[in-house]
């Protein structure tokens, strides 16, 4: 019988996991939970006899790919897909996949409220400034990039975006202005919310150049990945100019020098853009029907390898 692992060092809601279990059993499937686990050998045990796998932002290493004697697929319960190794899991022939837009909502209403907290001085007694007639530019347009937008307008603000891969039609029409290029975004913009992927490409990428190309008063919003800021680059126009601002929902790698710039810096501890109790009951049951429908029908529309 096929044989579904779910491991979470981060669980799913109880309703999520009673939703995934439904679904996998209804399809006559088996379903194996591993959660809160401290020790990555109880991963690798688990895995061994597993035809299917759903992870949150577990790492599926090599270790864990060659400890899989029968796996078929993995599903990663969200949009980013950087926790799989893509290459281990290739050499293997076994499918990875993601479960875009699920979390797109919660991360999206995650971008807006860090613009007010940081509007509003990480809502310390001062005065603050409001976001209506303000400038927001968009670092991608996908999923998220398009629900962020939609929601700035309904507070008043002017919405541009820088995209390659988005047509400036297909942007017009939703009432957002494409720009040619990402020097031009960050030159025109208040606030620049950042949602592309850390890849080869975009790995340190909002460097210096593009930092200090914001207006005065300028603030950068990262519900993406913490890999695509150069924070040697951030800490430098931190200290550079005293107008800019930073506000990320995942904490550097050097933000303890970064807090030192409280209240324009602020990060949470711990990656949170997904962490609301809807996005995590929708990734998980979609984890699961494409799980099942990869293994009875041979779909594999979410395929990333």
């Amino acid at each position: 019988m096929t044989k579904v692992l779910v491991a979470t060092d981060k669980p799913f809601a109880k309703v999520a996991v009673d939703g995934i279990r439904e679904i996998i059993e209804d399809a006559g499937f088996t379903l194996s939970l591993l959660e809160k686990y401290t020790d990555v050998n109880d991963f690798y045990n688990a895995v061994k006899d597993a035809d299917a796998l759903i992870v949150r932002s577990d790492k599926v290493t090599k270790q864990v790919v060659d400890n899989a004697e029968k796996l078929k697929i993995v599903v990663r319960a969200g949009a980013g897909y950087d926790n799989l190794d893509l290459d281990a899991l290739s050499q293997k022939n076994i499918v990875a996949m993601n479960t875009p837009g699920q979390n797109s909502n919660a991360v999206a209403e995650l971008a807006i409220g860090m613009m007010i907290f940081m509007a509003r001085s990480a809502f310390n007694p001062q005065t603050g400034t409001e976001l209506l007639g303000k400038r927001l530019g968009l670092q991608a347009y996908g999923h998220v990039g398009a629900l962020v937008a939609q929601k700035a307008k309904a507070l008043g603000m002017e919405v541009y975006a820088f995209d390659p891969f988005v047509s400036k039609e297909d942007m017009e029409k939703q009432g957002v202005k494409a720009v040619s290029s990402v020097e031009e975004l960050y030159k025109t913009c208040n606030y620049v919310s950042i949602h592309i992927p850390a890849n080869e490409k975009t790995k340190k990428s909002i460097n210096y150049n593009l930092i200090s190309l914001l207006p005065k008063g300028g603030c950068i919003i990262n519900t993406a990945r913490k890999e695509v800021i150069n924070e040697e680059d951030l800490l430098k126009c931190l200290k550079e100019r005293e107008d800019i601002k930073y506000c990320s929902d995942i904490a550097a790698d050097n933000q303890n020098e970064l807090n030192e710039f409280f209240p324009r810096v602020f990060s949470t501890p711990k990656k949170m853009g997904a962490q609301t109790q809807e996005a995590n009951i929708n990734a998980g049951l979609a984890a699961a029907r494409q799980i099942v429908d990869f293994i009875k029908n041979g779909v594999t529309k979410f395929k990333v390898n």
